[in-house]
């Protein structure tokens, strides 16, 4: 015989729907299906602990004769976390209306959460009055959701209002308080918050953590996370992925190697946030070794990590193992892992691969998405697939119904600039369904460059004046195109120009990865001894493929009005050349090189790694702004279309 006891006992294991089908048959066999308390439980535990059960639980409740506060309280609780929130708010309209439902502060205190998760600050402000209405805002736990809301919604300033007004805040209070200071992104109060705090404990610390790095404010987060006596694994995460977000990679893997020692262990978010670290910096070997770890901790499961797997092997110049992890993942029902599979292939140059997975992401029933056809177009565009760029372009309305964003018109843009024909694309710019942003305006510029029509660029730079007049790649690349034309007077015009206004280019630097440690070059930095012996394997290179391999200097690439002889030197010592010479003077044989640059690689630097490739027998892995380049054998996997 079961009793109310022995149900919730067994509602306490009870994961899935048919799991408690059963369960509800022993009640209805025990004649206590109609208990108040029984029948709450069960509505309860279909809105809140059972995924795709919330349907079940409302015929449950429809099925009760006269709701009590508990069981309206679950449906709008279910409601409320679910991925309708704003439901909840027409729920609780309806009970109010048809069943006088008279609301307690559990009431409110789900309904602030859902309008939290919905972020919609007329609904909160309306259900704040009712609160006060009712004279349940003075309550501790009402106050707090009331807090956690107006942080929500981007208002520190009322959330602190509120805040000011309760009687006895606790530490959570507190913490939703910090909590908002960090949603609206403001530093100062945030900090301000942490310091009057009474108490604090580590949730208090990390969210400070984390608004330290928003800003970052790598220096104070680490002093803050030195100080704490406490650390759990957000904070460890918080460091890792803060670290990774502000560019500081080798400080990322520290404190990642750190939060393993400590025994705390790797987590899906600080696996994402290491892996996103690997990515950004090229870190091969580092991403092999957190791939070996997420496989030893059986967390290969989890399809955030998978992805980011993906995206850290394809970023890192090898496609074949973000294959791999394809391949092997269990669950391929999420449209970010085609895309990002997708996204690698693209990038490495393999455009057919990429549009035959695609088909089979269609095949698989797995619906794409706008970001999926921002990799199908960038696939196309530097595939050199004009037709089937255009079709991809027109299907994503037609058929799939995805409405065009600022990233697709671009990839059309570049699909035709890159391909010549910039008549097309200027074209293509004009007829666009909004005002040309400075993105649009800035790959038809890069597009002028690669084909040198200095009479198209002038226009498109005075279009890009006007948008963003301030952006220093746009003089230099205007400049460049005089340069590379002859025209040396204009091309001085604009750099002057850009020094009156203060403006200064970006420098061109490459980065190598060898043996777990990140090496960075900038062409005409003072030498060290790293860079000396860089220098002198440059030196060793250049003439072996002068000799060997017939190598004339493409002077082009040099954009000063200078000697020859000077042209030469210049050329011949681009930040990619002397990293490529640092990975051969310190790389095992027969490893890739693998080479992450911030810039476009010049026409000189890609005839030298094709000779390079073919006379040292070694693979060449070159990341540049836009793509990859891998070099075999004398030859580029781009089939020199970039």
């Amino acid at each position: 015989m079961y009793t109310c006891e022995s149900i919730s006992h067994l509602l306490a294991t009870c994961k899935t729907l048919a799991s408690f089908k059963q369960i509800q048959a022993y009640a209805y066999k025990s004649n206590i299906h109609s208990d108040p308390f029984v029948a709450g439980k069960f509505i309860l535990h279909c809105a809140v602990a059972i995924s795709d059960a919330f349907h079940h639980a409302l015929r449950l409740f429809l099925d009760v004769p006269a709701p009590d506060v508990f069981m309206c309280n679950a449906i709008i609780r279910g409601l409320s976390e679910s991925e309708t929130p704003q439901n909840s708010i027409s729920m609780y309209s309806k009970l109010r209306r048809e069943v006088g439902f008279r609301p307690d502060s559990f009431t409110f205190a789900f309904l602030l959460k859902g309008v939290a998760n919905y972020r919609c600050l007329r609904d909160g402000v309306q259900l704040h009055c009712q609160a006060v209405k009712h004279g349940l805002d003075g309550h501790l736990f009402v106050g707090t959701t009331t807090v956690s809301m107006y942080g929500e919604c981007m208002c520190a300033g009322y959330a602190r209002k509120v805040f000011d007004e309760m009687f006895g805040p606790n530490v959570v209070a507190w913490n939703a308080l910090v909590t908002a200071c960090f949603r609206s992104n403001d530093l100062m109060a945030l900090e301000a918050v942490f310091g009057e705090m009474p108490f604090k404990n580590v949730t208090s610390c990390n969210v400070m953590l984390a608004g330290y790095m928003k800003a970052g404010e790598t220096e104070s987060a680490t002093d803050l996370f030195s100080e704490m006596d406490v650390k759990d694994a957000v904070s460890w995460s918080s460091m890792v992925g803060g670290f990774a977000h502000n560019g500081c990679f080798t400080e990322a893997f520290g404190v990642f190697r750190g939060s393993v020692r400590s025994g705390i262990g790797a987590n899906e978010v600080s696996l994402t946030g290491v892996l996103s670290a690997c990515a950004q910096a090229g870190a091969f070997e580092f991403g092999r070794i957190v791939h070996g770890l997420v496989e030893k901790s059986g967390l290969n499961w989890i399809i955030t990590v998978n992805n980011a797997l993906i995206d850290t092997y394809a970023r890192c110049g090898n496609v074949g193992m973000s294959r791999l992890v394809f391949d092997s993942m269990p669950d391929k029902s999420s449209v970010v892992s085609w895309t990002s599979m997708i996204t690698g292939l693209a990038m490495h140059g393999c455009g057919k691969e990429a549009l035959q997975l695609f088909h089979q992401m269609e095949s698989h029933g797995v619906k794409p998405d706008g970001v999926t056809f921002v990799s199908i177009l960038y696939a196309c565009s530097h595939g050199g697939f004009i037709e089937q760029g255009s079709t991809y372009f027109s299907n994503m309305i037609e058929i799939y119904g995805v409405e065009p964003s600022v990233e697709h018109y671009g990839c059309m843009v570049d699909l035709y600039g890159r391909s010549g024909q910039l008549e097309k694309a200027f074209d293509f710019v004009t007829k666009m369904p909004f005002s040309p942003t400075d993105i649009i305006w800035r790959i038809l510029l890069g597009a002028c460059s690669i084909h040198g029509n200095v009479k198209l660029a002038e226009h498109v730079k005075g279009s890009l004046a006007l948008v963003d007049p301030d952006n220093s790649g746009d003089g230099v690349l205007l400049s460049n195109i005089y340069a590379t034309a002859g025209k040396w007077r204009d091309a001085a015009g604009v750099r002057r120009s850009m020094e009156n206004q203060q403006i200064k280019k970006d420098p061109g630097w490459s980065t190598i990865e060898i043996d777990k440690v990140l090496y960075s070059f900038v062409a005409g930095d003072k030498r060290d001894k790293i860079t000396e012996k860089a220098h002198e394997k440059l030196d060793e290179i250049m003439l072996r493929v002068r000799v060997e391999g017939g190598y004339m200097p493409e002077v082009a690439s040099v954009l000063h009005d200078i000697q020859e002889e000077e042209k030469e030197d210049a050329v011949t010592r681009h930040s990619e050349k002397l990293a490529l010479a640092f990975g051969l003077a310190r790389s095992r044989e027969g490893r890739t090189i693998r080479i992450m640059k911030n810039l476009r690689v010049c026409r000189d630097c890609h005839s030298v790694m094709k000779l390079v490739s073919k006379l040292y027998r070694v693979q060449i892995v070159l990341r540049d702004r836009s793509r990859f380049h891998t070099f075999d054998s004398g030859f580029c996997s781009c089939r020199d279309y970039w």
